[in-house]
């Protein structure tokens, strides 16, 4: 038996672990969680396996709009070599094709929310674009807003113009992208409305195989979309959402916001069993309402 990490190259992200396999990738969904910069110390138990089984739904869902990288997520299905691992990666693995990705994230906002209300109330518009006036928190915008940023391999992302996506990436890909990713956002918008959700906004990532652009990465989790309670929804103030919140909630009592700010090694990053239990079940929550299915 052997380990991944071992034998393969490893990519570690915040929450997610990617193996080169040559041809391929794998990669893992762990249970770590991070928020405001911060890879915590403690972990939401079953969150990577309940994050890779949503995106695992959504490749499977939106096909028809665009190919996705993924290969599989079962593991008899791997190359003989990842039949012996120790790891963990049943149900938390996907193996995806290798894609030249883009240095972009595709953000589409259907709802004023966030930094986008943070934005909207200094200067009336998100991202530059401008909005119409007198627009309330969380209100539904009048179309979708697609607001790319970049996604350097390290650093912080930045917001971009439209305009300057055109000149990373290429014209015509970046109108395709723009054009699909308003295509999945509106898809899922109308099927989660169904079941219940309000898809606030969310992110993409694309990149190139075989001479065609692909969808990667993650798709409609509570980790890169915002979901919120339909039947909880008001506009006017801030909306519960199907994530981190809790998370969030607790850091900034204790005023951790930023990078800077504090040292991985304080006691503060170990989360209490009550807001690891709180957040645990917001995921599955949210999984049950997305998949339909009670368990994973």
């Amino acid at each position: 038996m052997m380990l991944l990490r071992n034998k393969f190259p490893l990519k570690q992200g915040k929450v997610r672990d990617i193996y080169d396999l040559g041809s391929t990738l794998l990669i893992i969904a762990t249970d770590r969680i991070s928020a405001f910069d911060h890879i915590l110390k403690s972990t939401i138990p079953d969150k990577g396996k309940i994050l890779n089984q949503i995106s695992k739904f959504w490749f499977d869902k939106t096909s028809d709009i665009i190919e996705n990288h993924l290969i599989s997520t079962d593991v008899s299905e791997y190359p003989d070599d990842l039949q012996q691992v120790d790891d963990d990666i049943e149900k938390r693995s996907m193996l995806v094709k290798k894609a030249d990705r883009f240095p972009v994230e595709c953000i589409v906002r259907g709802y004023i929310t966030g930094s986008g209300w943070k934005d909207y109330k200094k200067t009336g518009a998100v991202c530059g674009i401008e909005l119409p006036k007198n627009l309330k928190e969380s209100e539904k915008l009048p179309k979708p807003l697609f607001t790319p940023s970049t996604k350097p391999d390290e650093g912080h992302d930045e917001n971009i113009s439209f305009e300057q996506m055109k000149l990373i990436t290429d014209p015509d890909i970046a109108e395709k992208i723009k054009e699909i990713s308003l295509s999945l956002y509106e898809f899922a918008h109308d099927f989660l409305l169904e079941r219940g959700i309000i898809l606030a906004d969310t992110k993409f990532e694309f990149g190139m195989y075989d001479g065609q652009i692909i969808l990667i990465d993650e798709i409609f989790t509570p980790d890169s979309s915002r979901f919120w309670n339909k039947n909880e929804y008001e506009e006017g103030r801030s909306q519960k959402s199907y994530d981190k919140q809790f998370v969030r909630d607790y850091l900034s009592s204790k005023n951790i916001q930023q990078r800077e700010t504090i040292s991985f090694d304080v006691d503060i990053l170990v989360l209490p069993e009550a807001i690891i239990e709180k957040t645990r079940e917001k995921y599955l929550q949210a999984y049950q309402k997305v998949t339909g299915k009670t368990m994973l």
